[in-house]
């Protein structure tokens, strides 16, 4: 294998934002056949090489070769017409688009489109790869788990021979998971080559035959993909990580719920069924985890316990104070927090730091009318300090890296000292260390005795922080178990529809 030139190789790629040095030198190859994964802390440039890799970014300095030969890869279509494909954190998708239609982009050269032979593919590649999507649903009313599904299927269905997949994994379950894996090992073994990232390290070493590691814009090192969690965690951080220890001396939860749901009933998109006779209950100093793929009414639930969607019949209750159809306002004085699954749409990009962290309670700083700058900058100061943000207060929060973006997040809703928290997705995308802040922070105001929601799709971190566990399927609880007793397997079933109702 060493006299064979690698199918993807990166020499010396530098990458300059004014004094901002993204990438530093890298150096980085993947071989035919085989699956190489990319780690890293975000801001580490594990990003930004990919990009240049795939014609989104120009590097400043450096070189690209396929198969031993220089190529200049301007654009996509310069990496498509190479053999690479991508899957970026940020979709590609034309939203008023079908399915079928976004996974037809970009197949055929000229003007027409034939839509039965786009669905047709669509069905085809979703049969094959496992991942179920509808060919006929539009973009636009898919949630974000689902519009991630269909750029694994957009990549996976094009002829590439070297794809660079970046969280593939995130929206599947157990099951789904161990399909895209065994397609993956049988397309490397026909000489795929594949670039994987992602920030669960259990399934970079279940996959990948290499790991590369960068920190802070420089390559770290190469090791075997069978390297111990540990070792790549500490190579990413720069320092130990054994992960976030649960506290012992929580109170147990309250014997009278904090949270109370009660045959709650909402609508979704096209207002068809999302939510059918949810009832669950959530105590002072208890976190309870929602398992289940994206789609299921996870979203819509949220929306509901955050005042954003009003439920068409149904209880919902905090210290027995009814709040079924209250609006945000009024479940922020409920004391309710919201952590939503998309932390980009909750703040104001272009604003600062200063003035997100105060974007849901101006009036509480405005002095004879006026903001009071200075307390707001104050204000700022401090949650900065404590939340260990990594941004100044005039820094606008479109600069912050999403691991702070979520600080930024975390640090607006708790300061607020929640009763009750709506926590969806808090760690997607993150780092380990980002992940690791954001879990300890939910972990703080369990020890705090505040009730937990928990939505998740990463079956891993549900286990690892929930107290108790609630499957929800077709927007309806099937299962219901202490998270010390959880089995996995079951578990699997039961969020893929195919496990027996508790």
């Amino acid at each position: 294998m060493t006299d064979i030139a690698p199918a993807l190789e990166l020499r010396g790629i530098t990458k300059r934002f004014g004094d901002l040095v993204a990438n530093d030198g890298v150096d980085f190859d993947v071989r035919r056949g085989e699956v190489h994964a990319l780690l890293g802390e975000n801001g580490a440039g594990k990003t930004t090489v990919m990009r240049i890799a795939y014609g989104l970014t120009q590097a400043s300095a450096g070189e690209i070769l396929v198969d031993g030969q220089p190529r200049a890869i301007r654009s996509p279509r310069d990496a498509i017409d190479a053999g690479i494909g991508m899957v970026t954190q940020h979709f590609a998708l034309v939203r008023p688009m079908t399915v079928a239609e976004n996974l037809a982009l970009g197949r055929s050269r000229g003007m027409g489109l034939d839509l039965a032979e786009a669905r047709r593919r669509a069905a085809d590649a979703s049969d094959r790869f496992g991942i179920r999507v509808d060919p006929a649903a539009r973009v636009e009313d898919l949630s974000v788990g689902q519009q991630q599904r269909v750029e694994i299927l957009k990549a996976l269905s094009r002829d590439c021979r070297i794809l660079i997949l970046d969280e593939p994994t995130a929206v599947l379950v157990p099951d789904e998971v161990d399909a895209l894996f065994a397609t993956l090992r049988s397309l490397v073994a026909d000489g795929l080559s594949v670039v994987f990232i992602s920030h669960k390290l259990a399934e970079v070493r279940a996959i990948s035959d290499r790991v590369s590691v960068l920190r802070r814009g420089k390559l770290v090192g190469t090791v075997p993909g069978t390297t111990d969690d540990r070792e790549l965690a500490s190579m990413m951080v720069g320092r130990p990580t054994f992960g976030v220890q649960r506290p012992t001396d929580a109170p147990a939860p309250s014997a009278a719920p904090t949270l109370r749901i009660r045959e709650l009933h909402a609508t979704g998109a096209n207002d068809l069924p999302a939510l059918s006779d949810v009832s669950l209950t959530v105590g002072a100093g208890e976190i309870l985890g929602v398992a289940g793929v994206s789609g299921n009414g996870q979203t819509e639930l949220v929306e509901v316990l955050s005042g954003m969607r009003r439920p068409t019949r149904g209880s919902v209750t905090v210290d027995d104070v009814e709040l079924a159809g209250a609006d945000p306002a009024r479940m922020m004085r409920a004391r309710v927090g919201r952590i939503p699954e998309d932390r980009h749409a909750s703040l104001i990009g272009d604003l600062s730091v200063a003035y997100n962290l105060v974007l849901e309670r101006l009036d509480d700083f405005r002095r004879g009318g006026r903001i009071d700058e200075g307390s707001v900058r104050r204000h700022a100061e401090e949650l900065i300090q404590r939340f260990d943000i990594r941004a100044g207060p005039d820094d606008p929060v479109a600069t912050l890296s999403g691991g702070n973006i979520q600080k930024v997040l975390l640090a607006r809703v708790l300061s607020r000292d929640p009763r009750v928290v709506i926590v969806s997705q808090p760690t997607r995308g993150l780092d380990v260390g980002a992940t690791e802040y954001v879990r300890s922070q939910l972990l703080e105001r369990r020890a705090d005795g505040a009730a937990i929601l928990l939505v998740s799709e990463d079956l891993e971190e549900l286990l690892a922080l929930s107290d108790r566990l609630v499957v929800v399927y077709e927007g309806r609880i099937v299962g219901e178990t202490a998270t010390a007793a959880a089995d996995v397997g079951e578990l699997g079933m039961l969020m893929a529809g195919r496990g027996k109702a508790a």
